[in-house]
């Protein structure tokens, strides 16, 4: 019996998600490549994420840890949708956007302000 290939990637993904493994995904902007790995099972308020960003020019990589932003629903207390991901160095922030905007700022200053789009969902 021959299986079509999308039907073997889906049932990869669904046996890696399943197994509780840690879940990456790669956001590409003009000027910087950026993989997120979520480090938590099935957590919408994931307190345990990594960055590695590299500079497409340079080849310059950083690594940070930092966590998922979360909105919330009308309670205030249950987590309604992920927004995405927040990372400190310093004084500098790094925002990564669930729709693919990448913004690094220090204090009220922006540094990058890039839109990319997300190689793995």
């Amino acid at each position: 019996m021959i299986i079509p290939r999308i039907a073997i990637a889906a049932l990869s993904v669904f046996a890696f998600a399943s197994l509780g493994a840690a879940q990456a995904a790669t956001l590409t902007t003009p000027s910087f490549v950026v993989i997120v790995t979520e480090n938590c099972k099935e957590d919408v308020a994931c307190q345990d994420v990594s960055y590695v960003g590299t500079d497409r020019k340079s080849g310059e990589t950083i690594r940070l840890k930092g966590r998922t932003l979360v909105a919330m629903c009308g309670d205030g207390v249950t987590p309604c949708h992920h927004i995405g991901y927040e990372f400190r160095n310093g004084e500098i922030r790094y925002f990564v956007s669930e729709d693919g905007l990448l913004e690094v700022s220090k204090q009220h200053k922006v540094l990058v302000h890039e839109s990319g789009t997300w190689d793995s969902r």
